[in-house]
Parts: structure tokens; C-alpha cells; sequence
């Protein structure tokens, strides 16, 4: 009896110091209630859930590295591009409203504004390939890849075919990868890039040892960077599948958006890249004037400004969920949003409530059909509530829109790798593009605006009237939003 006793209280303070290490370690209070609950009504399973996936590791150790072997890289690098960070903020490019969004960004995410820039609107996948293809067959001196997935497919072997011709012709060609998210390309592709003399490097190797905290912190982020001149971002992978002009079986349209960029603004991204390199590459990067080519008035192709803003578990701030707050908060007409994976959170919630209330357009497009009904009943609660307050909610019907862009008030335009959910906020390496103009905006807008012809409108009386049974769900599912 006595040692039943003595398990027991061990047991139960066992629980109070997770409980305990949950309150010390998670800054949301919202997760922290989640763990919480998870680990006192399912006490065993919580615990190895929130010590896998919840706790805090990587402001522990994990990234304690990246961030000091970054530090001499940044203020190498970003000094140089601040000179004229100042210039362009007061410029009168970039409309007033903007100002503590830029400096936001540029203070707490070491971005600059950029300008000099050529911004192209990239559509599905037929748009980006062929752009993409041309680029690199035109490049003189580096190419680096950076991608979240890329599949040993028609498109992958096309895009490596390409830069195997490259390295062998003399360039620097890098390629960085997700371990998780392209865990399908295989071994044999990975030799065949290295035997032609191209750099490749696996994002945080899975090992078994590690594996559910290591499949938690992913990077996200898809970017090419060509000569330190050309840019690619945005949330278009490399797979067959992104791209509606190969036949594949049972394939669904797919709507995504990523953008073209020809000038400063691809320093930016550079420097991300050659951060994450890194990190994970056994050769190291470092400043060269041929990555970070001078740009300047005199031969800029446009004008248009660009401010890259990017987090991830190495940033002291979520910058990418603050700089959409602030974008939100200074909206004075309309803001419109087009998301895989809705899940908002109680801030931007509030602040998407308070710009509905005082009269603003807002419109949001999301997935007629989801690849996960999870994540669908988590985010149809934040549905409810939206359209309970009169925002119009937008179901896309043609296919699987898996575009992740913002555009508020018809001058600011945000095209990304980000969910709006607590994965991309809290967890993954993002990067978000920041383009203060009306001609990239308006073109977004009809982009957005032809997606609406090919959506449903969700009627509120006949949501919010569902049986009670369904909204109950929905609210118990959005309870592990944290976790999803």
C-alpha cells in the first residue's frame, strides 16, 4: 500500500512540474492551456506529445549555432544594404500609413527596404516553371536553391538537369532541402547532383533519435537566388503537382501564387539563404561581392519597393505574424486574404473583427476541398465567429488554392511561404514578400477577384444555422489549433 502511495504522488508531481515546465516555457497562453489540458486528462500520452512537439527546444540549443554563426554574416551583409534603407523610407515611395510596418520589419527582422526592383506576378505553376527554366539557363556566376519540397519528378529532374548543365559549365550551384519535406527524392538523385559538382545539404536531418522534434521545426521557405540579381519566392514547391500542365492521375487544379524579382531585393534573400546554408552545410558561405552585386539607380530595370520579412525558431519575434497585424491595422478600405490553412489565432482574429466593424471590405478565400479535416473543422470555428461579425468568406471550387497572400487597400501587396496558422507563425523558417505598390497590388487583386468567380460565397444564416452538434466539433477541434 505504501509504495502504491508513494507512485501516486510521484505520478502527481510528475504532472505538476510539466505543468509547470509548460507555464515556464510556452509564451502563448493559449497553447499553454492546450498542453495543459492534453497532459492532465491524457496524462502519459500528453506529456510524450508536448516533451515531442511542444517544449521549447529550440531556444534551448538547437538553433543556439545558427544564430551565432549568422551574427557575423548579418552585420557584414546588412550594413551594406541599410545605406539606403533610410533614403527609400523617406523617399515618398511607400505611402505614409507604411512607416511603422517598414521600420517594424526592418528593426526586428534586420530587413531593409529595398527598391530598384522588377516585380513579376507569377500564376500556378505554368507561370513560374518557364520563368524559372529561363533564368537559369541565363546564369553567369551562382545559382542557390532553397526548397521545402522538391520532388524526384518531370519537374524536378527537369529543374536538375539544368543545374547539373551549370555546374559542369563552372558555376556555383547549391542546393538546400527540407529533410522532411523531400524525403522522396532519394538517395541516387542527391549523388547524381553531387557527382556533377553541385553542393547539396539536407535542412535539419531527420535522425531517429530526434525524429518528432526534428519533423516539428521545418523550413518552409521556396527561393532561388540567380547571379545575387534574380529572385524566386513565394509558395509554389518544386513538384509536378503545382503545375497545371502535366496530366497526372486523379491530379487536382492547383491555384498558387510566387513572385519574380529583379533587383535589390534579391540581396535580401540571398543573405536567408547563405544563414541557412550555414547552418546545415559542412562549407560555409561567405561574403563575396559577386553574391551581393551593387544595384543601383542607374541600371534599375523598375522602382518598385520590397521589403522581405522572415521567422522562424532562430528569430527572437514572430516577425512575419507581427508585420501581418500591423499590415491589418493599417488598412483603411479593404484587406483580402487567400489561405490553405485558416487558423488565426485570437489576435489576428480580434484585429480582423475590428476592421470588419469599422467598415472595411474584407474578403477571404480558402479551399473548397481540404487535405485535412482537421485542420478544416479547426479553422470553419474561426469561420463561425468571422462571419457572425459580416466578413465574406470565400470557398474556392475549381481545385486546391494553396496561395498565401494578403492585399490591403489596393497599394500593399503580400505574397508568401506562410500559413496563417500557429505552424508558420510559431515553428517554421518563413519567408513572407512585401511589395509597396499599386500595379503589383491591382494585379493581385484581379487575381484575386477571377479566384472569386471560380469560388462559393458561404452563406451566414445557413453556416451559422448548421445542427449544434457540428459547431460543438468544431469548437473541441479548435482547442488543438496550437498543435495543428
Amino acid at each position: 500500500m505504501n509504495w502504491l502511495l508513494i507512485l501516486q504522488f510521484a505520478y502527481y508531481l510528475l504532472i505538476l512540474l510539466v505543468i509547470l515546465r509548460v507555464l515556464y516555457d510556452t509564451r502563448s497562453s493559449t497553447k499553454a492551456l492546450a498542453y495543459i489540458l492534453f497532459i492532465v486528462f491524457v496524462p502519459i500520452v500528453g506529456m510524450v506529445f508536448y516533451f515531442s512537439f511542444g517544449i521549447n527546444y529550440r531556444k534551448r540549443k538547437l538553433y543556439t549555432k545558427k544564430i551565432v554563426v549568422d551574427e557575423p554574416l548579418r552585420l557584414q551583409i546588412l550594413n551594406k544594404m541599410n545605406t539606403h534603407s533610410d533614403e527609400i523610407s523617406n523617399s515618398g515611395l511607400i505611402p505614409e500609413k507604411y512607416k511603422t510596418l517598414t521600420e517594424y520589419i526592418r528593426r526586428a527582422g534586420n530587413s531593409p527596404l529595398t527598391a530598384n526592383n522588377k516585380v513579376k506576378l507569377l500564376i500556378n505553376g505554368e507561370e513560374k516553371f518557364p520563368e524559372l527554366i529561363a533564368a537559369l539557363e541565363k546564369a553567369k556566376s551562382h545559382i542557390h536553391l532553397e526548397y521545402y519540397i522538391y520532388e524526384n519528378d518531370i519537374t524536378g529532374n527537369q529543374i536538375a538537369d539544368i543545374l547539373i548543365k551549370k555546374a559542369k559549365e563552372g558555376l556555383e550551384v547549391r542546393f538546400l532541402y527540407d529533410d522532411f519535406g523531400s524525403h522522396g527524392l532519394g538517395k541516387s538523385f542527391i549523388k547524381k547532383m553531387n557527382e556533377a559538382g553541385i553542393q547539396t545539404a539536407p535542412f535539419y536531418k531527420i535522425r531517429w533519435y530526434a525524429l518528432a522534434n526534428r519533423i516539428n521545426y521545418r523550413n518552409h521557405r521556396k527561393i532561388v537566388i540567380i547571379d545575387g540579381v534574380i529572385g524566386f519566392v513565394g509558395g509554389i514547391n518544386m513538384s509536378d503537382k503545382y503545375r497545371n500542365d502535366v496530366t497526372l492521375p486523379n491530379n487536382l487544379f492547383w491555384r498558387d501564387t510566387h513572385l519574380m524579382l529583379n533587383g535589390q531585393a534579391s540581396s535580401y534573400l540571398q543573405y536567408v539563404f547563405m544563414c541557412d546554408w550555414n547552418f546545415c552545410s559542412k562549407s560555409k558561405l561567405i561574403y563575396k561581392e559577386t553574391y551581393f552585386p551593387q544595384i543601383s539607380t542607374s541600371n534599375a530595370i523598375e522602382n518598385e519597393v520590397v521589403q522581405i520579412a522572415t521567422s522562424g525558431p532562430d528569430s527572437s519575434q514572430p516577425v512575419i505574424f507581427y508585420s501581418l497585424l500591423e499590415a491589418i491595422s493599417n488598412a483603411k478600405k479593404s484587406i483580402y486574404i487567400t489561405s490553405p490553412y485558416f487558423i488565426p489565432g485570437e489576435s489576428l482574429m480580434d484585429i480582423l473583427i475590428i476592421a470588419i466593424q469599422s467598415g472595411l471590405d474584407v474578403k477571404i478565400l480558402i479551399p473548397g476541398i481540404s487535405d485535412s479535416k482537421m485542420v478544416n473543422a479547426a479553422a470553419s470555428a474561426y469561420y463561425t465567429e468571422l462571419l457572425h461579425h459580416g466578413a465574406k468568406i470565400y470557398e474556392y471550387k475549381k481545385g486546391f488554392v494553396h496561395a498565401k497572400t494578403m492585399i490591403i487597400d489596393n497599394d500593399l501587396a503580400i505574397i508568401g511561404s506562410a500559413n496563417m496558422d500557429f505552424r508558420s507563425f510559431d515553428l517554421n523558417f518563413e519567408v513572407n514578400v512585401m511589395v509597396f505598390s499599386t500595379t503589383i497590388a491591382n494585379q493581385l487583386t484581379v487575381a484575386f477577384e477571377n479566384d472569386l468567380k471560380v469560388a462559393e460565397q458561404i452563406d451566414k444564416d445557413i453556416w451559422l444555422n448548421r445542427p449544434k452538434y457540428i459547431h460543438l466539433w468544431e469548437k473541441m477541434v479548435r482547442l488543438l489549433s496550437p498543435f495543428l
